[in-house]
């Protein structure tokens, strides 16, 4: 009997160690984005942003390309990063597409708060000196208006007008008259 009430003791004790179970190892997987924002510490913060800054500024240095004629705050750069906008015939006002390129301009912009523009006024061929001059001019004063509308300083932005002296596209039909009537925006060195 004492065998046997030992034997259903040592019974209820395995039994009893088998339910408790020996304590497994638990694995944690950090996820990335949680290990990653932990190793981001203010200061690492404020690196990464810096380098990220960098970098755009890199991108904008490597899309200039210097132009040799004078501009009228001196020698200028271009950046094919900055697009131009065009316009209907005989008109100045700023289509629904061309606010869409103003915008990305300005956002190029102002992620570079030292660069200055000069905005270059441009008509096709047809009118007078004097009219395509005057026409160029409030083409550029448009652009000019709507980018210090969107929070660009008004120091940073030039205007000049070219009139139809200077066409992209030296044709005599509409497809080149169309491509002529444009803004042009380029970047004044310092």
């Amino acid at each position: 009997m004492v065998r046997k009430s030992l034997n259903i003791i040592v019974l209820i004790l395995c039994f009893g160690l088998i339910l408790i179970g020996c304590p497994k190892k638990t694995v944690v997987k950090e996820e990335p984005s949680v290990k990653r924002g932990e190793e981001l510490a203010p200061g690492k913060e404020k690196a990464a942003k810096e380098e990220a800054k960098k970098a755009r500024e890199k991108e904008f240095e490597r899309s200039l390309v210097a132009k040799k004629e004078p501009g009228i705050e001196g020698e200028f750069l271009e950046s094919r990063l900055l697009k131009d906008i065009h316009f209907d015939f005989d008109k100045y006002d700023i289509r629904p597409g061309d606010a869409e390129i103003l915008k990305g301009n300005a956002a190029i912009l102002m992620k570079h708060p030292t660069v200055k523009i000069q905005i270059e006024g441009h008509c096709d061929e047809r009118g007078t000196i004097e009219y395509n001059l005057a026409l160029g001019e409030r083409r550029a004063n448009s652009a000019k208006k709507y980018l210090i509308s969107l929070g660009l300083p008004a120091d940073r932005i030039s205007t000049i007008s070219y009139g139809k002296e200077k066409p992209l596209d030296p044709g005599h039909n509409e497809e080149a008259w169309a491509k002529n009537r444009r803004d042009h925006f380029i970047i004044l060195s310092k």
